[in-house]
């Protein structure tokens, strides 16, 4: 067994010998940009993991590390796995009850966070120690750079294939945070397979714009940039202007992000239009509504292909673009990577080839929920990954992401997916983004309103959007209230938070229409609000 390359931390070991002196991040979250080289990024997750052992960790306990977009998350992140500790990449949004839960649950026995008070509370409530914090560090902290200055010897410990590398928590959208542990052989499977069928080469520069707590930047840019010398530009949060102007002036070969990061760029119109992008290569696009028109207006943009992204924190990334360089058709994730099984599984639970629920088996799929085994039970079934992710196939191959098990609702009989009527709204020129979500209705059951972004304001109103949905779609999916907010409800991920965004709609409506109805007798289903003969006056003209 050899302990460097079983060893997720050792990624880029075979960078830092070979292109030493190339830079491999750029950290663009200081007032002056810092600029690290292949070698002394290898240096410093070496001094992270000698650290660790000083302190007298062992491989297999458990760290907290709560950090921005910023050069050391990427050294704590791996560095900690050099010595087989198990990082805890936090979210650092979510709320403090949460972050409690996580702490507990996690077993979390020490902390690297960027301080900031409310962490700094739980951290220490908690009892973890080592306390490490970047500067400022608070008092009886370790400060991380003097941690960093005490030498760089590191034993590296024995890692099997199946050990836990690091122990992401989803985003909790849908009730607690699930643990989900992923395997030092898994993630080193899935880079080198990327290489072999995708490959990365060393003047590759991928900007990341969306969190490095999110497993979507280390799988897409991290990983396989720095595995074979190429660099990260990294911005400490998504602000359109900036992502624009350092996509061009850092040099970036690729960018990925959420469809509401382009349409925000694209409305920086003036901007846009003054910079190039040279080196640009690709964009990739996913997590959410992606419109043909959307794509089309982001390649001529920016001159590059859009590529349409599927992937999970559980199970990797089992879709891509085709392997022989060809283009998937507009909608679609791509086709079944190589080396990766999937099912569709309909509702009756048995294999349906065009339609059903994505069933993912690979080496990168989760070794369990930590915690979980109820969980364990009700999503691994013989190595596969239930992922609760509805998609269609074409007669090629082609997978279509339908939206989650869980966002379906019935309309009167009617199943609908949020994600088409929000892709639907998204075609209205003067829409930059949508979000559909089901609010109970009188005579229907359940029926979609959506919370709209206008480009400019006062824009169309509401009656005009859901004409255009009309015109465009089946009556019974269109939304029967739209509201124009000035951005949609996001969670920590830069992911539409769902449950937000039906809460601000169920408010809207509640305050007009709630009491009318609930004063008719009508059964209640809180705390979704009802409908009044306003609103269900559609039911008699046509469009339901």
């Amino acid at each position: 067994m050899d302990r460097y390359e079983d060893n997720l931390g050792y990624f880029n070991r075979t960078a830092a010998r070979e292109h030493p002196d190339r830079i491999a991040v750029v950290d663009l979250s200081r007032s002056k940009p810092l600029e690290i080289s292949h070698a002394a990024l290898h240096a410093r997750m070496d001094c992270v993991a000698a650290a660790l052992q000083r302190f007298g960790m062992r491989c297999g306990d458990r760290l907290l590390l709560a950090m921005g977009n910023r050069s050391e998350f990427i050294e704590a992140f791996f560095g900690a796995m050099r010595a087989g500790v198990v990082p805890i990449p936090l979210n650092y949004g979510l709320g403090a009850d949460t972050i409690r839960f996580i702490v507990r649950d996690s077993g979390a026995r020490a902390a690297i966070v960027e301080c900031r008070e409310r962490i700094r509370m739980i951290v220490e409530e908690a009892g973890l120690t080592p306390r490490i914090a970047t500067a400022p560090a608070p008092d009886g902290w370790q400060d991380y750079e003097t941690v960093l200055g005490g030498g760089s010897e590191v034993i590296p410990p024995e890692i099997s294939p199946r050990q836990v590398a690091f122990l992401p928590y989803t985003s909790g959208s849908t009730g607690r945070p699930k643990g989900v542990m992923l395997p030092h052989g898994g993630m080193l499977w899935g880079i080198r397979a990327a290489q072999r069928y995708w490959p990365a080469s060393p003047d590759d520069r991928a900007l990341i714009a969306g969190p490095l707590f999110h497993k979507n930047a280390m799988r897409v840019s991290v990983k396989p940039k720095l595995r074979v010398g190429g660099s990260v530009a990294i911005l400490p949060r998504f602000e359109p202007r900036m992502f624009l102007r350092a996509l061009a002036e850092c040099g970036c070969t690729h960018a990925g992000g959420v469809p509401a990061m382009y349409r925000l760029a694209l409305a920086e119109r003036e901007l846009l239009a003054g910079l190039r992008f040279p080196r640009l290569r690709s964009l990739e696009m996913g997590s959410a509504v992606v419109g043909a028109d959307l794509i089309r207006d982001v390649e001529t943009a920016f001159g590059a292909p859009v590529h349409e992204a599927y992937g999970l924190t559980e199970g990797g990334g089992p879709l891509r673009e085709p392997v022989d360089g060809g283009t998937a058709p507009r909608g679609s994730c791509g086709l079944v990577a190589p080396e990766v099984e999937v099912r569709l599984v309909g509702e009756d639970g048995r294999e349906n080839p065009r339609h059903g629920e994505l069933w993912v088996r690979s080496p990168a799929v989760l070794v369990g929920y930590n915690n979980r085994p109820d969980l364990d039970a009700e999503r691994l079934v013989d190595g596969f990954l239930r992922t609760g992710d509805i998609f269609r196939r074409d007669e090629n191959g082609f997978f279509y992401f339908m939206g989650r098990i869980d966002d379906q609702f019935s309309c009167g009989g009617e199943n609908i997916y949020p994600k088409e009527v929000e892709l639907l709204l998204a075609q209205h020129p003067d829409v930059i983004d949508a979000v559909v979500a089901p609010v109970a209705h009188a005579v229907k059951g359940l029926a979609p309103a959506a919370l709209v972004v206008l480009r400019e304001a006062p824009g169309p109103g509401e009656e005009a959007l859901r004409r255009f949905a009309l015109e465009r779609g089946p009556a019974y999916a269109h939304p029967r209230r739209i509201f124009s907010v000035a951005e949609l409800p996001l969670n920590g991920a830069g992911k539409i938070d769902r449950p937000a965004a039906r809460a601000q709609i169920e408010a809207r409506i509640g305050g007009v229409f709630g009491a009318q109805v609930a004063d008719r007798g009508l059964p209640q289903s809180p705390p979704a609000p009802r409908l009044d003969a306003a609103l269900r006056r559609d039911d008699g003209n046509g469009i339901d």
